[in-house]
């Protein structure tokens, strides 16, 4: 019997282990997203209006000045967090042509939720852009457990697709 529970605490506990991790250096996120010729990285300087349109977009208030991005005039690429339930998650967003290209889990630290790192998740953001209201054009199904993990990828897919907006104003 108590071999039983060790080795159910053990799978329990290897699959928390698993759920928490980096997946993909942010550094090899741009250089596989520019095929090994990354852009020289930008910033866009979060003045006050934008800052406002940020807010409503993550329902709280951003704590920094500047976020960088890379450029390659053909698409932009963003490396941004939030949080899901208690700690960040990491994502990595490509946009192009005010649509989202790609999205990837880069760091995921928290116990639950995870699953939101798989393609049968990620795959539904492919092609979404914003409509009114900074608001996706879809609606991006749930997963059970997961619910903090997916409204923040969200609210991630929203913000890139902003902030590309606002680099492409120039």
């Amino acid at each position: 019997m108590l071999k039983n529970i060790l080795i159910f605490g053990f799978i329990v506990l290897s699959n928390i282990a698993y759920a928490k991790g980096v997946f993909l250096e942010p550094q090899q996120f741009i250089a596989q997203t520019f095929n090994n010729n990354s852009p020289k990285p930008d910033k866009i300087w979060i003045k006050k209006e934008i800052k406002e349109d940020i807010k409503n977009i993550l329902g709280h208030d951003i704590k920094v000045i500047r976020i960088r991005y890379w450029n390659d005039g053909k698409k932009t690429a963003w490396i941004l967090e939030e949080i899901g339930r208690d700690k960040p998650i990491t994502v990595g967003l490509v946009v192009k042509e005010q649509k989202i290209e790609q999205i990837n889990v880069l760091v995921f630290r928290e116990s639950r939720g995870w699953e939101v790192k798989y393609p049968f998740f990620t795959d539904q953001f492919k092609q979404s852009a914003l409509i009114e209201d900074n608001q996706l054009d879809r609606k991006i199904d749930g997963i059970s457990g997961a619910t903090l993990s997916v409204n923040a990828l969200t609210k991630l897919a929203r913000l890139a697709l902003y902030l590309d907006k606002q680099v492409n104003k120039k």
